[in-house]
């Protein structure tokens, strides 16, 4: 028993290292003060982090990228909502065929996707717009928002739902006053998640964005081709402590396992 526990303890720890020590490179690269990405560092500069927020290019993309992110979200969440209600409200003809649908992108990978979509969008003249980057990232995060909102639906019971129709409430104000509140959880993990992926989609971005609009993942990979710097480094960590800002505020606000399990 105690050589099974120690082998555990000595596998998890490999695991972790192995999750946690790229990252760990970034960070320290992040703060050297070379002009050109190297590893070990030789000196300690807070200045690519300055040059992050100087840089035109990096301020811009980030401005491009939460735009597209937001109004990926919302529409993600109106399809997402009205596609899960359908789905466990109510039994129709194709209903498994509907969800395989829905759930499809996760199993093409996204330089097919990101193909098929400038092919589709070109002639509609949807390319370097942000109607055609929000529609694509809908596309990638539809799977995400009907996965945790369908799980949250499944698990509530619809007595509540039954009891306030016979008392008259409206099928809007019963969803709005009842359905709504008790699936909140599932809605915010599905929002969160799918503000994450938008904002870090980087390949259906590369073949939909142009020179009006460029995302900020996008940027990056440019920048890398031309300079290589610790900038890059400073911004790639700056987006990691963002992405786990978002996941502590839901763990803070609902608990993230709830939130997933709902």
């Amino acid at each position: 028993m105690r050589t099974s526990g120690w082998v555990q303890r000595t596998v998890v720890s490999l695991v972790y290292a192995f999750l946690w020590l790229p990252i760990l490179v970034v960070a320290v690269v992040s703060v050297d003060t070379s002009t050109f990405l190297r590893f070990p560092p030789q000196g300690f500069s807070l200045e690519p982090y300055h040059t992050v927020f100087t840089t035109p290019e990096f301020t811009t993309g980030l401005v491009s990228s939460l735009i597209i992110a937001v109004f990926t979200t919302v529409v993600t969440l109106a399809v997402a909502i009205g596609a899960s209600l359908a789905f466990t409200r109510h039994t129709f003809r194709g209903s498994g065929t509907a969800q395989s649908f829905f759930t499809s992108p996760l199993l093409v990978p996204n330089i097919v996707l990101g193909l098929a979509l400038l092919l589709l969008f070109a002639p509609l003249g949807l390319t370097d717009t942000y109607t055609g980057l929000v529609l694509a990232h809908v596309v990638l995060c539809l799977p995400y928002a009907i996965r945790t909102i369908t799980v949250s639906l499944s698990t509530v019971d619809v007595a509540g739902e039954d009891a306030a129709r016979v008392l008259g409430a409206s099928p809007w104000t019963t969803f709005r006053r009842v359905t709504l509140p008790l699936i909140r959880p599932g809605v915010v993990a599905g929002a969160v998640l799918s503000f994450l992926v938008s904002f870090d989609e980087a390949v259906v971005s590369l073949f939909l964005s142009g020179f009006d609009i460029t995302p900020l993942p996008v940027t990056l990979l440019d920048h890398l081709e031309t300079q290589a710097g610790p900038e890059v480094a400073a911004l790639s960590m700056l987006l990691i402590a963002f992405s786990l800002a978002a996941v502590l505020a839901v763990e803070r606000a609902l608990g993230l396992g709830r939130s997933l399990r709902a």
